[in-house]
């Protein structure tokens, strides 16, 4: 009996072992970093088109995935909204916009171009979300 017991915790714990998924790392920026403290570390210095490319391609590549996830949960939204003009709740909006330019402020971009992609992002998500709303309640 002892000896079947070692073999399935042998077996379980290999399973475990192969089951592991290890954490995706962030892609490195190309090229080097700032050591300045004030401009961030994310801040680097690139020395050719191609690498100012390649970081923005790097960076379009994390982003268009969160976009979707924030898509999902704004479509879902209107699950509980109770009418298709519920869907906008311009103090939401307000809210979202003020929390932004905050963080552009203090990442040490400019509030005003965060603002624009911003609205620019929640209409486009705010039609989708009514548009769901009306396949919901036909």
């Amino acid at each position: 009996m002892a000896a079947k017991s070692k073999a399935k915790t042998k077996t379980k714990t290999k399973t475990k072992t192969k089951t592991k998924v290890k954490a995706k790392r962030a892609p490195k920026p190309l090229a080097k970093r700032s050591t300045s403290q004030k401009e961030g570390a994310w801040r680097i210095k690139c020395t050719s088109l191609a690498q100012i490319r390649q970081n923005i391609d790097m960076l379009d590549a994390q982003i268009v995935p969160l976009l979707s996830r924030r898509h999902y949960f704004v479509t879902q939204a209107a699950n509980f909204k109770p009418s298709v003009a519920g869907v906008v709740v311009q103090s939401r909006v307000e809210e979202i916009i003020v929390k932004v330019r905050s963080m552009a402020a203090e990442t040490g971009s400019n509030p005003d171009t965060v603002e624009n992609v911003y609205r620019s992002l929640i209409d486009a998500f705010t039609a989708d979300e009514q548009r769901h709303w009306k396949k919901l309640h036909k």
